[in-house]
């Protein structure tokens, strides 16, 4: 280490989460945060574990507060497509979570000579992601770094006024896409409580003057999804056709890369199979069975998902309509490993659909609050691209802030 690098482990702790029973697990609770739930920048809430409040009681060192820097400790090999070892991202919500064993938490003991902002920045580079992963150790599909392997990363030493600036300037972009990513989970929600409020609780435009018949509206019937919908069952290509560089289209085989909503891609195939087409709706077919996203592109169907297209049109009628029947994961399916449905399972899903009428009054608000949601996300793509094209220059100092 030269004499003008620091140690991470100097300035802070990495602390790796709690081996918690999976017997103590419940319906609805304190959320657990692991691996899973630690994607590219920030933390989801799906899919999400629950333990007891009681669980609150236990050290601080493993609770997770808003503004925490938060770390993958294990996860799939460099060599791997995807690998997650070393991947950072900020917890940006109000509501306090637990940490999991193997997902990490980041400490600042010095503040005075470390800003927190700028210690996640500096993770996010790239270079920084493929030194830990090139540390990791493990079986071969799965690798490892521990708390210790992170605090041997070697800083540049800046002085805190510097540290704010750069950090300041990436904050400025991460803000707008938070703020943007808010208001695309206020406007699903309002589209998800308008089909709840419609076709659950059956408090539809005029409920009052329709006959139920064996709990049904008159007018209403439950129709197979292959009489619906045009139905694509993924098939994987061979491994030596995948890349990352962008060579054809791109390629998902599960859930890995699933979104809030839409898939992001970081892998694509040279050779053709089944294709989703634009705005198709992906399900997963093998665990976890039943997760939903939507494709922005045309891609490559692995064999985990499956697309789906309504044959009214009505596609985002369709979505909210899977995802009030997919409401809990791994609702239908069989697998000595894995849970999964076959093509047949998934054309004799029975939905129940509403008059002709109602249908379509619901795709026009739906489709105007999905078309909102599409500028969003498009915006803060490029708002993320501006800020990753930045990073790695203000932090090897070719732009001074």
């Amino acid at each position: 280490m030269s004499s003008s690098t620091v140690l991470l482990g100097e300035l802070a702790k990495v602390i790796s989460g709690f081996a918690f029973k999976s017997k103590d697990f419940v319906e609805d609770g304190v959320p657990v945060l692991k691996i899973a739930n630690i994607k590219h920048e920030h933390v989801v809430f799906d899919p999400i574990q629950y333990l007891p409040i009681e669980f609150l009681s236990i050290d601080d060192k493993f609770k997770v507060k808003n503004g925490d820097v938060m770390i993958c400790l294990t996860g799939s090999h460099l060599s791997q497509p995807n690998s997650v070892v070393g991947r950072v991202a900020m917890y940006r919500h109000e509501i306090a979570a637990l940490l999991n064993q193997r997902a990490g938490r980041i400490v600042v003991h010095e503040p005075k000579r470390l800003d927190k902002d700028y210690l996640y920045y500096f993770l996010r580079q790239e270079k920084v992601m493929h030194e830990l992963a090139l540390n990791a150790g493990g079986a071969a599909n799965q690798a490892n770094i521990s708390p210790k392997d992170v605090e041997r990363i070697a800083m540049p030493k800046l002085s805190l006024k510097i540290q704010q600036d750069i950090a300041r300037t990436l904050k400025n972009y991460d803000d707008l896409i938070e703020n943007n990513r808010r208001r695309i989970q206020l406007l699903e929600e309002s589209a998800r409580l308008l089909y709840k409020e419609w076709f659950v609780q059956l408090r539809f435009p005029g409920h009052e003057h329709v006959k139920i018949i064996d709990g049904v509206p008159d007018g209403w019937a439950r129709i197979r999804l292959v009489d619906l919908a045009d139905l694509t069952m993924g098939q994987s290509p061979q491994s030596e056709y995948y890349n990352d560089v962008g060579e054809g289209l791109p390629f998902h085989q599960g859930v890995t890369n699933y979104g809030f909503r839409f898939v992001e891609h970081k892998t694509y195939c040279a050779k053709v199979t089944r294709i989703a087409e634009v705005g198709d709706v992906l399900c997963s077919v093998r665990a976890p069975v039943g997760r939903l996203n939507i494709t922005l592109d045309k891609m490559i169907l692995g064999r985990g998902l499956s697309a789906i297209r309504a044959k009214s049109g009505h596609q985002s009628f369709l979505f909210y309509t899977l995802r009030t029947f997919f409401f809990k994961e791994d609702i239908m399916g069989s697998g000595a490993i894995y849970a999964s449905v076959t093509k047949k399972d998934m054309e004799n899903i029975e939905l129940l659909i509403p008059a002709p009428t109602l249908e379509q009054q619901f795709e026009e608000f739906a489709s105007e609050i999905d078309s909102q949601i599409v500028n969003l996300s498009k915006q803060n793509k490029q708002l993320s691209e501006a800020r990753d094209i930045l990073l790695p220059r203000l932090m090897n100092g070719a732009l001074v802030v």
